[in-house]
């Protein structure tokens, strides 16, 4: 298993890639610690991993709080052997579906202002730790390349991530840290419809067990010498 006796923090968990992320990473042997606003969700997610024979933990987490962030990784770090990994994959609040010239700048501000905070404090709460040790891997949905109108702030709000990653990585490297974002178009409802978008090269969008085998990877140590870097998961809509 590749991330066998690892630790891994997956917040926003309940979500459709956060669920997806932790049961990939408790497949792959990772004990793995599930947050969100709320807890029932959380442990739903958390059944299934331990009905799959994973270990799965659950914590009620605001991620723009950074006291509670922070107490957060101090726990799950003294309960085990420290933090290996960190996934953010937290929603933004964002405003889709008008283009940015009819849209209150609060609107688009939100959730760049959500994800670049969200990603600060939980990405900073455990690199705190892993520094100790010398290793780790902090992960973020993130990209903005892409050229889609009437995304709102949320396009904006995944470019500002890339910088925030960069500078991360340029600051932990040093420390034996990695970062790595992964750009995604999005992917289907499960037992949705499947399709590529249009100037895709590939006929089909990731599913969201592809993103969590991806971030498997991103995680392992099959990928250490990967850091400041995307993993692109566009199927070719974004060309590298």
């Amino acid at each position: 298993m590749l991330l066998s006796g690892k630790t891994a923090i997956v917040h926003g968990g309940s979500g459709a890639v956060g669920a997806a992320v932790a049961r990939a990473f408790a497949r792959e042997g990772a004990a793995v610690h599930l947050t969100g606003r709320s807890v029932p969700p959380l442990d739903d997610v958390a059944r299934r991993i331990r009905g799959d024979g994973g270990v799965a933990h659950v914590a009620q987490l605001d991620a723009t709080d950074r006291e509670a962030a922070d107490h957060h990784a101090d726990a799950v770090a003294a309960a085990g052997s420290g933090i290996d990994i960190c996934f953010n994959a937290t929603a933004n609040d964002d405003l889709q579906g008008s283009p940015l010239v009819d849209m209150a700048v609060a609107d688009v501000i939100r959730p760049v202002t959500k994800a670049v905070t969200t990603t600060l404090t939980t990405a900073t709460a455990a690199a705190r730790h892993m520094i100790h040790r010398g290793s780790g891997v902090l992960l973020v949905m993130a990209g903005g390349r892409e050229t889609i109108p009437d995304l709102g702030g949320s396009h904006i709000a995944w470019s500002a991530l890339t910088g925030v990653c960069r500078q991360l990585a340029a600051e932990l490297g040093p420390q034996g840290i990695r970062v790595a974002w992964l750009l995604s178009p999005g992917s289907p409802t499960p037992g949705g419809e499947n399709r590529a978008d249009d100037g895709a090269l590939l006929t089909e969008r990731p599913s969201y067990d592809d993103v969590a085998n991806a971030a498997v990877f991103a995680a392992s140590d099959w990928a250490r010498t990967m850091t400041a870097t995307e993993l692109n998961l566009t199927g070719g809509l974004v060309p590298d």
